[in-house]
Protein backbone atom coordinates (compact mmCIF):
# COMPACT_ATOMS: atom_id res chain seq x y z
CA UNK A 1 0.00 0.00 0.00
CA UNK A 2 1.43 3.68 -0.90
CA UNK A 3 1.87 5.87 1.97
CA UNK A 4 -0.81 8.63 2.99
CA UNK A 5 1.44 11.34 1.68
CA UNK A 6 1.75 9.93 -1.89
CA UNK A 7 -1.99 9.47 -1.86
CA UNK A 8 -2.55 12.82 -0.69
CA UNK A 9 -0.50 13.97 -3.48
CA UNK A 10 -2.61 11.82 -6.30
CA UNK A 11 -5.36 13.39 -5.02
CA UNK A 12 -4.05 16.44 -5.02
CA UNK A 13 -3.54 16.08 -9.21
CA UNK A 14 -6.49 14.36 -9.67
CA UNK A 15 -8.13 17.42 -8.21
CA UNK A 16 -6.09 20.13 -10.28
CA UNK A 17 -7.00 18.39 -13.46
CA UNK A 18 -10.77 18.72 -12.86
CA UNK A 19 -10.93 22.35 -11.54
CA UNK A 20 -11.93 21.51 -8.27
CA UNK A 21 -8.51 22.05 -5.97
CA UNK A 22 -8.97 24.93 -3.76
CA UNK A 23 -6.16 26.79 -2.65
CA UNK A 24 -7.84 28.20 0.70
CA UNK A 25 -6.99 26.63 4.09
CA UNK A 26 -8.48 23.56 5.07
CA UNK A 27 -8.49 22.27 1.00
CA UNK A 28 -6.42 19.43 2.28
CA UNK A 29 -8.84 18.23 4.49
CA UNK A 30 -11.57 18.58 1.53
CA UNK A 31 -9.76 16.27 -0.55
CA UNK A 32 -8.60 13.94 2.60
CA UNK A 33 -12.44 13.62 3.18
CA UNK A 34 -13.20 12.09 -0.06
CA UNK A 35 -9.97 9.75 0.39
CA UNK A 36 -9.15 8.86 3.73
CA UNK A 37 -11.06 7.25 5.94
CA UNK A 38 -10.98 6.93 9.63
CA UNK A 39 -9.14 3.51 9.75
CA UNK A 40 -6.32 5.38 8.55
CA UNK A 41 -4.18 7.88 11.05
CA UNK A 42 -5.19 11.42 10.75
CA UNK A 43 -2.17 13.25 8.89
CA UNK A 44 -0.22 16.07 10.64
CA UNK A 45 0.31 19.47 8.75
CA UNK A 46 3.18 18.67 6.66
CA UNK A 47 5.92 20.55 8.93
CA UNK A 48 5.54 17.26 10.90
CA UNK A 49 6.38 15.06 8.80
CA UNK A 50 4.79 12.55 6.62
CA UNK A 51 4.81 9.24 9.22
CA UNK A 52 2.04 8.95 11.57
CA UNK A 53 1.04 9.20 15.21
CA UNK A 54 -2.10 8.45 16.86
CA UNK A 55 -4.53 11.58 17.81
CA UNK A 56 -6.72 10.91 20.78
CA UNK A 57 -9.20 12.61 18.92
CA UNK A 58 -9.08 10.68 15.85
CA UNK A 59 -12.93 9.80 14.85
CA UNK A 60 -14.66 6.51 14.90
CA UNK A 61 -13.90 3.93 12.17
CA UNK A 62 -16.34 4.51 9.05
CA UNK A 63 -16.33 8.08 9.95
CA UNK A 64 -14.92 10.98 7.38
CA UNK A 65 -12.23 13.58 8.53
CA UNK A 66 -14.29 17.03 9.23
CA UNK A 67 -13.27 19.67 6.71
CA UNK A 68 -15.36 23.17 5.93
CA UNK A 69 -17.37 21.63 3.05
CA UNK A 70 -16.11 18.52 0.75
CA UNK A 71 -15.99 18.44 -2.91
CA UNK A 72 -19.17 16.27 -2.79
CA UNK A 73 -20.93 18.58 -0.86
CA UNK A 74 -19.84 21.49 -2.79
CA UNK A 75 -21.28 19.72 -6.28
CA UNK A 76 -24.54 18.96 -4.47
CA UNK A 77 -24.85 22.97 -3.43
CA UNK A 78 -23.95 23.96 -7.34
CA UNK A 79 -26.91 21.43 -8.41
CA UNK A 80 -29.15 23.38 -6.19
CA UNK A 81 -29.98 20.15 -3.52
CA UNK A 82 -30.73 21.32 0.14
CA UNK A 83 -27.89 23.20 1.96
CA UNK A 84 -27.42 25.53 -1.05
CA UNK A 85 -26.57 29.14 -0.01
CA UNK A 86 -28.34 31.54 -2.05
CA UNK A 87 -26.31 34.98 -2.94
CA UNK A 88 -29.19 36.87 -3.94
CA UNK A 89 -32.92 36.93 -5.07
CA UNK A 90 -34.05 37.66 -8.90
CA UNK A 91 -35.39 41.41 -6.69
CA UNK A 92 -31.88 42.11 -6.14
CA UNK A 93 -30.61 40.72 -8.89
CA UNK A 94 -32.66 43.18 -11.62
CA UNK A 95 -32.18 46.02 -9.07
CA UNK A 96 -28.12 45.90 -9.30
CA UNK A 97 -28.53 45.69 -12.98
CA UNK A 98 -30.72 48.91 -12.83
CA UNK A 99 -28.35 50.57 -10.99
CA UNK A 100 -25.70 49.86 -13.17
CA UNK A 101 -27.70 50.59 -16.13
CA UNK A 102 -28.77 53.86 -14.93
CA UNK A 103 -24.92 54.56 -13.90
CA UNK A 104 -23.65 54.00 -17.55
CA UNK A 105 -26.74 56.06 -19.03
CA UNK A 106 -26.50 59.17 -17.21
CA UNK A 107 -22.69 59.01 -18.26
CA UNK A 108 -23.57 58.39 -22.15
CA UNK A 109 -26.30 61.41 -21.98
CA UNK A 110 -24.64 63.85 -19.87
CA UNK A 111 -25.56 67.08 -19.72
CA UNK A 112 -28.42 66.43 -22.67
CA UNK A 113 -30.80 65.29 -19.90
CA UNK A 114 -31.20 68.27 -18.87
CA UNK A 115 -31.23 70.63 -21.80
CA UNK A 116 -33.89 73.14 -21.70
CA UNK A 117 -34.07 73.53 -25.15
CA UNK A 118 -34.36 69.76 -26.55
CA UNK A 119 -38.26 68.69 -27.24
CA UNK A 120 -39.32 66.38 -24.61
CA UNK A 121 -40.35 63.80 -27.10
CA UNK A 122 -36.62 63.83 -29.03
CA UNK A 123 -35.25 63.44 -25.26
CA UNK A 124 -37.77 60.70 -25.14
CA UNK A 125 -36.46 58.84 -27.90
CA UNK A 126 -32.81 59.51 -27.31
CA UNK A 127 -33.39 57.84 -24.08
CA UNK A 128 -34.58 54.64 -24.98
CA UNK A 129 -32.42 54.30 -27.95
CA UNK A 130 -29.31 54.71 -25.38
CA UNK A 131 -30.66 52.43 -22.92
CA UNK A 132 -31.85 49.73 -25.59
CA UNK A 133 -27.26 49.98 -26.69
CA UNK A 134 -26.58 49.90 -22.81
CA UNK A 135 -28.88 47.04 -21.94
CA UNK A 136 -27.64 45.20 -25.21
CA UNK A 137 -24.37 45.41 -23.82
CA UNK A 138 -24.81 43.69 -20.57
CA UNK A 139 -23.32 40.66 -20.02
CA UNK A 140 -26.22 39.10 -18.03
CA UNK A 141 -29.33 37.06 -19.77
CA UNK A 142 -32.28 39.12 -19.15
CA UNK A 143 -35.64 37.47 -19.78
CA UNK A 144 -38.12 39.30 -22.16
CA UNK A 145 -40.28 40.73 -19.06
CA UNK A 146 -37.28 41.99 -17.04
CA UNK A 147 -35.92 43.21 -19.90
CA UNK A 148 -39.33 45.38 -20.07
CA UNK A 149 -39.54 45.91 -16.86
CA UNK A 150 -35.87 47.83 -16.25
CA UNK A 151 -36.25 49.90 -19.46
CA UNK A 152 -39.56 51.08 -18.06
CA UNK A 153 -38.05 52.05 -14.55
CA UNK A 154 -35.00 53.36 -15.88
CA UNK A 155 -37.19 55.53 -18.44
CA UNK A 156 -39.51 56.37 -15.26
CA UNK A 157 -36.58 57.51 -12.87
CA UNK A 158 -35.03 59.91 -15.81
CA UNK A 159 -37.82 61.34 -17.95
CA UNK A 160 -40.24 60.56 -14.94
CA UNK A 161 -40.88 61.00 -11.25
CA UNK A 162 -40.05 57.05 -10.61
CA UNK A 163 -41.73 54.51 -9.10
CA UNK A 164 -45.16 56.98 -9.03
CA UNK A 165 -45.01 57.79 -12.57
CA UNK A 166 -47.38 54.83 -13.56
CA UNK A 167 -49.58 55.99 -10.97
CA UNK A 168 -49.41 59.81 -12.48
CA UNK A 169 -50.41 58.08 -15.97
CA UNK A 170 -53.49 56.52 -14.44
CA UNK A 171 -56.46 58.03 -15.04
CA UNK A 172 -58.25 56.64 -11.96
CA UNK A 173 -55.71 58.03 -9.56
CA UNK A 174 -56.62 61.46 -8.34
CA UNK A 175 -53.89 62.17 -6.06
CA UNK A 176 -50.55 60.39 -4.73
CA UNK A 177 -49.56 60.67 -1.40
CA UNK A 178 -45.71 59.53 -0.55
CA UNK A 179 -45.43 59.28 3.35
CA UNK A 180 -41.41 58.85 2.83
CA UNK A 181 -39.85 56.56 0.48
CA UNK A 182 -41.54 53.30 1.36
CA UNK A 183 -44.85 54.40 1.77
CA UNK A 184 -46.94 55.58 -1.24
CA UNK A 185 -50.56 56.37 -0.96
CA UNK A 186 -54.05 56.94 -4.14
CA UNK A 187 -56.61 58.42 -4.14
CA UNK A 188 -59.15 56.40 -6.08
CA UNK A 189 -62.85 57.15 -6.64
CA UNK A 190 -62.45 59.50 -3.63
CA UNK A 191 -60.60 56.31 -1.20
CA UNK A 192 -56.95 56.12 -0.06
CA UNK A 193 -55.63 52.89 -1.21
CA UNK A 194 -51.72 51.59 -0.42
CA UNK A 195 -49.64 51.69 -3.37
CA UNK A 196 -47.29 48.62 -4.22
CA UNK A 197 -44.65 51.10 -5.20
CA UNK A 198 -42.16 52.51 -3.07
CA UNK A 199 -38.62 54.13 -3.90
CA UNK A 200 -34.96 52.84 -3.32
CA UNK A 201 -33.99 54.97 -0.46
CA UNK A 202 -34.69 58.76 0.82
CA UNK A 203 -32.13 60.14 -1.79
CA UNK A 204 -34.13 58.72 -4.23
CA UNK A 205 -36.75 60.50 -3.31
CA UNK A 206 -35.45 63.82 -2.88
CA UNK A 207 -34.03 63.40 -6.33
CA UNK A 208 -37.75 63.30 -7.99
CA UNK A 209 -38.52 66.30 -5.25
CA UNK A 210 -35.80 68.30 -6.65
CA UNK A 211 -36.48 67.71 -10.39
CA UNK A 212 -40.30 68.37 -9.78
CA UNK A 213 -39.90 71.47 -8.23
CA UNK A 214 -36.20 72.75 -10.43
CA UNK A 215 -38.28 72.97 -13.69
CA UNK A 216 -40.29 75.90 -12.54
CA UNK A 217 -37.50 77.89 -10.18
CA UNK A 218 -37.93 76.53 -6.84
CA UNK A 219 -35.86 74.68 -4.59
CA UNK A 220 -36.34 72.77 -1.13
CA UNK A 221 -34.20 72.16 1.26
CA UNK A 222 -32.86 72.02 4.91
CA UNK A 223 -32.97 76.01 5.47
CA UNK A 224 -36.44 75.58 2.79
CA UNK A 225 -37.97 72.25 3.58
CA UNK A 226 -41.18 73.57 2.02
CA UNK A 227 -42.91 74.12 -1.03
CA UNK A 228 -45.86 74.49 -3.35
CA UNK A 229 -45.02 73.35 -7.28
CA UNK A 230 -47.11 72.30 -10.13
CA UNK A 231 -45.82 69.53 -12.93
CA UNK A 232 -46.08 70.83 -16.65
CA UNK A 233 -49.61 69.43 -16.89
CA UNK A 234 -50.62 71.32 -14.24
CA UNK A 235 -50.79 68.85 -11.57
CA UNK A 236 -50.45 70.97 -8.13
CA UNK A 237 -47.75 69.65 -5.77
CA UNK A 238 -46.52 69.95 -1.78
CA UNK A 239 -43.13 68.65 -0.54
CA UNK A 240 -42.33 68.82 2.74
CA UNK A 241 -38.67 67.44 3.89
CA UNK A 242 -36.57 67.15 6.90
CA UNK A 243 -36.26 68.48 9.73
CA UNK A 244 -39.82 69.12 9.39
CA UNK A 245 -40.95 66.27 8.20
CA UNK A 246 -40.00 63.40 10.96
CA UNK A 247 -40.33 60.00 9.63
CA UNK A 248 -38.92 61.27 5.32
CA UNK A 249 -39.75 63.65 2.88
CA UNK A 250 -43.46 63.61 2.13
CA UNK A 251 -44.92 64.36 -1.38
CA UNK A 252 -48.45 65.10 -2.71
CA UNK A 253 -49.75 65.66 -6.29
CA UNK A 254 -52.99 66.45 -6.93
CA UNK A 255 -53.30 65.68 -10.39
CA UNK A 256 -54.99 67.90 -13.12
CA UNK A 257 -57.67 66.47 -15.34
CA UNK A 258 -56.47 66.47 -18.81
CA UNK A 259 -59.92 66.17 -19.49
CA UNK A 260 -62.35 68.71 -16.98
CA UNK A 261 -65.61 67.89 -16.07
CA UNK A 262 -68.35 69.53 -17.51
CA UNK A 263 -71.81 69.91 -15.40
CA UNK A 264 -73.44 67.16 -17.34
CA UNK A 265 -70.42 64.98 -15.36
CA UNK A 266 -71.60 66.51 -11.99
CA UNK A 267 -74.96 65.62 -12.92
CA UNK A 268 -74.09 62.35 -13.66
CA UNK A 269 -72.21 62.21 -10.95
CA UNK A 270 -75.10 62.96 -8.64
CA UNK A 271 -73.78 66.66 -7.61
CA UNK A 272 -76.31 68.71 -8.99
CA UNK A 273 -79.68 68.11 -10.61
CA UNK A 274 -80.83 69.20 -14.24
CA UNK A 275 -82.84 71.96 -12.35
CA UNK A 276 -80.15 72.99 -9.86
CA UNK A 277 -77.60 73.31 -12.97
CA UNK A 278 -79.91 75.50 -15.22
CA UNK A 279 -80.49 77.75 -12.22
CA UNK A 280 -76.22 78.00 -11.50
CA UNK A 281 -76.11 79.05 -15.04
CA UNK A 282 -78.38 81.83 -14.83
CA UNK A 283 -76.89 82.85 -11.69
CA UNK A 284 -73.09 83.10 -13.43
CA UNK A 285 -74.98 84.66 -16.75
CA UNK A 286 -77.10 87.27 -14.41
CA UNK A 287 -73.53 88.47 -13.09
CA UNK A 288 -73.98 87.61 -9.44
CA UNK A 289 -71.29 87.06 -7.33
CA UNK A 290 -70.25 83.72 -6.26
CA UNK A 291 -67.95 81.88 -3.24
CA UNK A 292 -67.92 78.03 -3.49
CA UNK A 293 -66.68 77.09 -0.57
CA UNK A 294 -66.00 73.54 1.23
CA UNK A 295 -63.57 71.29 2.80
CA UNK A 296 -60.57 70.20 1.39
CA UNK A 297 -60.77 67.86 -1.43
CA UNK A 298 -64.12 68.54 -1.59
CA UNK A 299 -64.20 69.45 -5.39
CA UNK A 300 -64.43 73.18 -5.00
CA UNK A 301 -61.61 74.09 -7.95
CA UNK A 302 -64.29 71.23 -10.42
CA UNK A 303 -67.44 73.03 -9.65
CA UNK A 304 -65.35 76.55 -10.00
CA UNK A 305 -64.70 75.44 -13.46
CA UNK A 306 -67.91 74.20 -14.57
CA UNK A 307 -69.23 77.77 -13.02
CA UNK A 308 -66.81 79.76 -15.06
CA UNK A 309 -67.81 77.74 -18.06
CA UNK A 310 -71.55 79.53 -18.11
CA UNK A 311 -69.82 82.93 -18.88
CA UNK A 312 -70.39 84.27 -21.72
CA UNK A 313 -67.58 84.18 -24.52
CA UNK A 314 -67.65 88.02 -24.96
CA UNK A 315 -66.67 88.71 -21.68
CA UNK A 316 -63.21 89.68 -20.60
CA UNK A 317 -62.21 87.14 -17.75
CA UNK A 318 -58.87 87.34 -15.39
CA UNK A 319 -58.43 84.27 -13.67
CA UNK A 320 -55.89 84.38 -10.55
CA UNK A 321 -54.31 81.50 -8.92
CA UNK A 322 -51.78 80.12 -6.89
CA UNK A 323 -51.27 77.33 -9.22
CA UNK A 324 -52.87 77.82 -12.42
CA UNK A 325 -55.49 74.76 -12.47
CA UNK A 326 -58.75 76.34 -14.31
CA UNK A 327 -59.51 75.40 -17.63
CA UNK A 328 -62.18 77.81 -19.16
CA UNK A 329 -63.03 77.40 -22.60
CA UNK A 330 -63.33 81.11 -23.57
CA UNK A 331 -61.20 83.07 -25.97
CA UNK A 332 -61.13 86.38 -23.81
CA UNK A 333 -58.96 84.72 -20.93
CA UNK A 334 -55.89 86.26 -19.09
CA UNK A 335 -54.45 83.53 -16.74
CA UNK A 336 -52.64 85.18 -13.34
CA UNK A 337 -50.43 82.80 -11.18
CA UNK A 338 -49.02 84.06 -7.80
CA UNK A 339 -44.79 83.61 -6.87
CA UNK A 340 -43.47 82.55 -4.04
CA UNK A 341 -40.24 84.96 -2.58
CA UNK A 342 -36.94 83.95 -4.04
CA UNK A 343 -33.64 82.84 -2.03
CA UNK A 344 -32.92 86.11 -0.88
CA UNK A 345 -37.01 86.73 0.22
CA UNK A 346 -37.54 88.87 -2.33
CA UNK A 347 -39.69 89.31 -5.01
CA UNK A 348 -43.29 87.61 -3.75
CA UNK A 349 -45.95 88.48 -5.67
CA UNK A 350 -49.07 87.36 -3.70
CA UNK A 351 -53.03 86.91 -4.53
CA UNK A 352 -53.90 90.45 -3.35
CA UNK A 353 -51.30 91.73 -5.35
CA UNK A 354 -52.88 90.23 -8.30
CA UNK A 355 -56.41 90.74 -7.37
CA UNK A 356 -55.22 94.72 -7.07
CA UNK A 357 -53.55 94.44 -10.48
CA UNK A 358 -56.21 92.62 -12.00
CA UNK A 359 -58.56 96.14 -11.04
CA UNK A 360 -56.17 97.98 -13.92
CA UNK A 361 -56.62 95.29 -16.75
CA UNK A 362 -60.05 96.54 -17.39
CA UNK A 363 -61.86 93.10 -16.46
CA UNK A 364 -65.50 91.97 -17.06
CA UNK A 365 -65.41 89.23 -14.65
CA UNK A 366 -62.38 88.41 -12.15
CA UNK A 367 -62.27 84.29 -11.39
CA UNK A 368 -59.88 84.00 -7.96
CA UNK A 369 -58.73 80.13 -7.51
CA UNK A 370 -58.77 80.19 -3.99
CA UNK A 371 -58.77 83.60 -1.25
CA UNK A 372 -56.68 82.58 1.68
CA UNK A 373 -55.47 85.72 3.00
CA UNK A 374 -55.94 89.67 3.41
CA UNK A 375 -56.83 89.05 -0.51
CA UNK A 376 -60.59 88.83 0.33
CA UNK A 377 -60.71 92.22 1.26
CA UNK A 378 -59.75 93.47 -2.23
CA UNK A 379 -61.76 90.81 -3.48
CA UNK A 380 -64.79 92.41 -1.94
CA UNK A 381 -63.45 95.72 -2.64
CA UNK A 382 -63.70 94.20 -6.20
CA UNK A 383 -67.21 93.00 -6.38
CA UNK A 384 -68.43 96.33 -4.37
CA UNK A 385 -67.22 98.39 -7.26
CA UNK A 386 -68.55 97.33 -10.61
CA UNK A 387 -66.90 93.99 -11.27
CA UNK A 388 -70.09 91.77 -10.89
CA UNK A 389 -70.25 88.49 -11.72
CA UNK A 390 -66.62 87.62 -9.85
CA UNK A 391 -66.23 84.16 -8.58
CA UNK A 392 -63.59 82.68 -5.96
CA UNK A 393 -63.43 79.40 -3.80
CA UNK A 394 -62.83 79.28 0.09
CA UNK A 395 -62.45 76.96 2.86
CA UNK A 396 -64.99 76.30 5.15
CA UNK A 397 -66.92 74.20 6.84
CA UNK A 398 -70.55 75.45 5.31
CA UNK A 399 -72.02 78.62 4.39
CA UNK A 400 -72.27 80.36 7.88
CA UNK A 401 -68.71 79.39 8.44
CA UNK A 402 -67.78 81.14 4.90
CA UNK A 403 -68.91 84.21 6.03
CA UNK A 404 -67.11 84.27 9.55
CA UNK A 405 -63.62 83.17 7.21
CA UNK A 406 -64.29 86.14 5.10
CA UNK A 407 -64.43 88.77 7.96
CA UNK A 408 -61.64 87.10 9.32
CA UNK A 409 -59.07 87.02 6.67
CA UNK A 410 -60.52 90.78 5.96
CA UNK A 411 -59.29 91.64 9.70
CA UNK A 412 -55.46 89.78 8.24
CA UNK A 413 -55.32 92.73 6.07
CA UNK A 414 -54.46 94.50 9.17
CA UNK A 415 -57.01 97.19 8.67
CA UNK A 416 -58.45 98.36 11.63
CA UNK A 417 -62.12 98.32 10.42
CA UNK A 418 -65.36 97.51 12.90
CA UNK A 419 -66.94 93.91 12.15
CA UNK A 420 -70.14 95.97 11.03
CA UNK A 421 -68.54 97.45 8.22
CA UNK A 422 -66.85 94.36 7.26
CA UNK A 423 -70.30 92.85 7.30
CA UNK A 424 -72.40 95.30 4.73
CA UNK A 425 -69.43 95.17 2.59
CA UNK A 426 -69.81 90.78 2.42
CA UNK A 427 -73.57 91.04 2.43
CA UNK A 428 -73.75 93.94 -0.53
CA UNK A 429 -71.12 92.08 -2.51
CA UNK A 430 -71.76 88.28 -1.63
CA UNK A 431 -75.25 87.16 -3.60
CA UNK A 432 -74.86 83.21 -3.36
CA UNK A 433 -72.67 80.86 -1.42
CA UNK A 434 -72.35 77.33 -3.62
CA UNK A 435 -70.99 75.06 -0.62
CA UNK A 436 -69.53 71.58 -1.52
CA UNK A 437 -69.00 68.45 0.60
CA UNK A 438 -66.70 65.09 0.52
CA UNK A 439 -68.76 62.73 1.84
CA UNK A 440 -66.99 58.87 3.83
CA UNK A 441 -68.41 57.03 0.32
CA UNK A 442 -65.88 59.46 -1.69
CA UNK A 443 -68.46 61.26 -3.60
CA UNK A 444 -68.41 65.02 -3.51
CA UNK A 445 -72.00 66.69 -3.80
CA UNK A 446 -72.85 70.23 -3.55
CA UNK A 447 -74.95 69.94 -0.29
CA UNK A 448 -76.16 74.33 -0.30
CA UNK A 449 -76.69 76.78 -2.50
CA UNK A 450 -77.20 79.68 0.13
CA UNK A 451 -78.48 83.14 -1.07
CA UNK A 452 -76.88 86.36 0.98
CA UNK A 453 -79.37 88.39 1.68
CA UNK A 454 -79.23 92.04 3.80
CA UNK A 455 -78.34 93.25 7.29
CA UNK A 456 -80.52 92.37 10.16
CA UNK A 457 -78.86 94.34 13.14
CA UNK A 458 -75.81 92.68 13.15
CA UNK A 459 -76.24 89.99 11.55
CA UNK A 460 -76.41 88.45 7.96
CA UNK A 461 -79.17 86.63 6.75
CA UNK A 462 -79.08 84.05 4.94
CA UNK A 463 -81.23 82.05 2.82
CA UNK A 464 -81.28 78.35 1.44
CA UNK A 465 -82.98 77.65 -1.59
CA UNK A 466 -81.38 74.40 -2.35
CA UNK A 467 -80.19 71.66 0.43
CA UNK A 468 -78.84 68.39 0.54
CA UNK A 469 -81.69 65.98 1.58
CA UNK A 470 -79.41 62.96 3.52
CA UNK A 471 -82.99 60.92 4.33
CA UNK A 472 -82.74 58.56 2.09
CA UNK A 473 -79.43 57.24 3.42
CA UNK A 474 -77.19 54.35 2.47
CA UNK A 475 -77.56 51.59 -0.05
CA UNK A 476 -75.70 48.43 0.50
CA UNK A 477 -72.41 49.47 -0.65
CA UNK A 478 -71.95 52.47 1.62
CA UNK A 479 -72.64 55.09 -1.42
CA UNK A 480 -75.41 57.49 -0.42
CA UNK A 481 -78.44 58.18 -1.79
CA UNK A 482 -79.44 62.18 -1.03
CA UNK A 483 -79.95 64.58 -3.29
CA UNK A 484 -80.28 68.26 -3.47
CA UNK A 485 -84.00 69.55 -2.58
CA UNK A 486 -85.32 72.72 -3.05
CA UNK A 487 -86.82 74.45 -0.19
CA UNK A 488 -89.50 76.12 -1.73
CA UNK A 489 -88.49 80.09 -1.15
CA UNK A 490 -87.35 81.94 -3.84
CA UNK A 491 -84.32 84.33 -3.77
CA UNK A 492 -84.73 87.96 -3.61
CA UNK A 493 -81.67 88.16 -6.52
CA UNK A 494 -84.54 87.23 -9.23
CA UNK A 495 -84.98 91.30 -9.77
CA UNK A 496 -81.14 91.75 -10.23
CA UNK A 497 -81.52 88.78 -12.34
CA UNK A 498 -84.34 90.17 -14.76
CA UNK A 499 -82.25 93.52 -14.85
CA UNK A 500 -79.61 91.72 -16.83
CA UNK A 501 -82.31 90.03 -18.88
CA UNK A 502 -81.96 86.33 -17.06
CA UNK A 503 -84.98 84.60 -16.94
CA UNK A 504 -85.97 82.12 -14.33
CA UNK A 505 -87.79 79.20 -14.76
CA UNK A 506 -90.45 79.48 -11.16
CA UNK A 507 -91.64 76.23 -11.22
CA UNK A 508 -87.68 75.01 -10.34
CA UNK A 509 -88.43 75.91 -6.62
CA UNK A 510 -91.38 73.84 -6.49
CA UNK A 511 -90.41 71.11 -3.86
CA UNK A 512 -91.90 68.19 -5.53
CA UNK A 513 -89.35 68.68 -8.82
CA UNK A 514 -86.46 68.06 -6.91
Amino acid sequence: MSSLSERLAAARREAAAQGRHAATPGADADVLGDVVTATEPTPTPPSVGTHAHTDVDAPAAGQKVPGPLSSRAAAASADGKPGRRIAGTDSDRLEDLKSSVHTELIKQLGPHLYDAEMDQDELDQTVRSVLSDVLGAQDRPLSAADRVRVTQEITDDILGYGPIDPYLRDPEVSEVMVNGHDDVWLEKDGRLVKAEAHFADEAHLRRTIDKIVSRIGRRVDESSPMVDARLPDGSRVNAIVPPLAIDGSALTIRKFSTDPLTVQDLINFGSLTPQTADFLDACVRGRLNVIVSGGTGAGKTTTLNVLSSFIPTDERIVTIEDAAELQLKQDHVVRLESRPANIEGKGAVTIRDLVRNSLRMRPDRIVVGEVRDASALDMLQAMNTGHDGSICTLHSNGPRDTLARMETMVLMAGMDLPIRAIREQVASAVDLIVHQTRFKDGSRRITHITEVERMEGDIITLQDIFVFDNSAGFDENGRILGRLRSTGLRPKFLEKLAYANVAVDPTIFRTERI
